[in-house]
């Protein structure tokens, strides 16, 4: 029997803590990826992003025990988040203007055959919203600051304003990048106040 891998346990880049500003070396990483735009409580898109993402993952994962005899845990929901202003996030906190990207990380040895191999046993089961959108694609961000949010998503504001005004410039560090939320809570499972969700901010350091 094959171990199952459970990155939220593997990887030092999905730890954080409450409290604690963490600057830290993100490894350039693969995840399926659909775009979106709009209040995720209330935008149809963002619904039906969901419903492409975790079919076409969870295929991969069927595959790569199957194939591959590598088994893993699929890794918890992650989103991209900006807008024109990135005050949107601190201050108004207008989702409606909110521009996203959701995503779940796959494992290197996952390769495009695969993916594509997934992508079409997902569509011969019926018709999926935007499955089409779905693409594999990697992510680096290099240097980042990360932490702990604890609570409901509308109470993240505080934390960001510390992170974005106070430790960034206090740190001789600039913001650079997307908002990359990591959902280690499942939020339609999870009352609001107990969700776990880390922050993490690209940054780049001051040139000297």
């Amino acid at each position: 029997m094959t171990e199952k891998i459970d990155f939220k346990k593997t990887l030092d880049s999905y730890q954080a803590k409450r409290g604690q500003f963490r600057v830290i070396q993100i490894p350039v990483m693969r995840y399926l990826m659909i775009d979106g735009h709009g209040d995720p409580n209330t935008s149809r898109a963002y619904a039906q992003a969901l419903r492409a993402l975790y079919p076409v993952a969870y295929k991969l994962k069927f595959a790569s025990k199957r194939e591959l005899s590598r088994d893993y845990v699929v890794p918890p929901l992650e989103g991209l988040w900006w807008a024109e202003d990135m005050d949107a996030f601190t201050t108004a906190r207008d989702k409606s203007q909110w521009d996203w990207t959701l995503m779940l990380m796959v494992p290197d040895w996952i390769d495009e055959a695969m993916f594509a191999a997934a992508v079409e046993t997902v569509k011969a089961k019926g018709p999926v919203d935007r499955l089409e959108e779905v693409r594999i694609e990697t992510l680096a961000e290099g240097l980042c600051v990360q932490t702990l949010h604890v609570g409901s998503f509308d109470d993240e504001a505080a934390v960001l304003e510390e992170l974005h005004h106070e430790f960034v410039p206090s740190q001789g560090l600039s913001l650079s990048g997307k908002h990359h939320e990591i959902y280690l809570s499942d939020f339609r499972k999870v009352a609001p106040d107990r969700l776990r969700t880390i922050l993490r901010q690209p940054v780049t350091r001051a040139s000297v």
